[in-house]
């Protein structure tokens, strides 16, 4: 089942670099939120808060608090955490020494699955989710590196579900992909909203119209403006808003 996330006084630091500065934000379980905004602005660090990836980077810090489904991510493990707030990256990045069928049960290995029909039962579903398995289930034992870029970030993205998470971050999925894989990732998104709370990074505005329902405009490390996407970008309540989607500048 898919989680709330609900965000109060965020502040985040790389050393003494100030990067967020108190983000309060409710993110509706289910459903896809779109976070836009120029480069620098905090948005990756954001989401890299939510599963507590921030806190893996030398001299990073965080204050505030961020509730999963009501309960605190800062008091918990962060490796359970990371199989229920899954994350895809920017750039696909399969295991290359490993095998397709090998990167889609790697987090359940992890987690000491060891039953090869559980594995196999995992595998297959997962990739079905991500829309690969017609693709690939002739060539499970294949590299992973040996897909192309979009199925190669399909791959992660089923890596990232074999683990049954109920939150799925992605940080600017589609921007090292070519248009017909950007268009089978936002098919992906839109499929997965319903079983899953989605928070999608992107550089994209027209991305996030598309797949998102609502959207975060962040600004040298504010949450400028939160709301319905159709409405955020129709009527934007801030002029900081109306200028970053109307292009003038970022």
């Amino acid at each position: 089942m898919p989680d709330s996330i609900v965000v109060k006084q965020l502040n985040a630091w790389f050393g003494e670099a100030h990067v967020l500065r108190d983000i309060d934000l409710t993110i509706a379980a289910g459903g896809v939120t779109a976070i836009i905004g120029p480069s620098g602005c905090g948005k990756s660090t954001f989401i890299r808060c939510l599963n507590r990836m921030h806190e893996v980077v030398p001299g990073a810090r965080v204050t505030g608090t961020v509730l999963l489904g009501g309960e605190d991510v800062y008091a918990w493990d962060p490796v359970l955490l990371r199989r229920r707030v899954g994350m895809v990256f920017q750039r696909a990045n399969p295991f290359p020494t490993m095998s397709v069928f090998d990167n889609a049960v790697a987090g359940l290995r992890l987690a000491g699955v060891r039953n090869r029909s559980r594995l196999a039962e995992a595998a297959e579903r997962a990739l079905r989710q991500a829309a690969l398995w017609d693709e690939v289930k002739d060539a499970l034992g294949k590299s992973g590196a040996s897909l192309s870029g979009g199925q190669q970030q399909r791959l992660c993205i089923a890596r990232a579900l074999a683990v049954e998470p109920s939150v799925l971050l992605m940080d600017e999925p589609c921007s090292a992909l070519d248009p017909i894989a950007t268009a089978q990732i936002e098919e992906l998104v839109h499929e997965l909203q319903t079983t899953l709370t989605i928070v999608i990074v992107t550089h994209n505005m027209q991305q996030a119209a598309r797949v998102s329902t609502w959207t975060g405009f962040f600004l040298l490390g504010e949450l400028i403006e939160f709301g319905v996407t159709k409405e955020l970008f129709r009527t934007p309540k801030d002029p900081r808003t109306e200028a970053y989607i109307t292009g003038r500048f970022g």
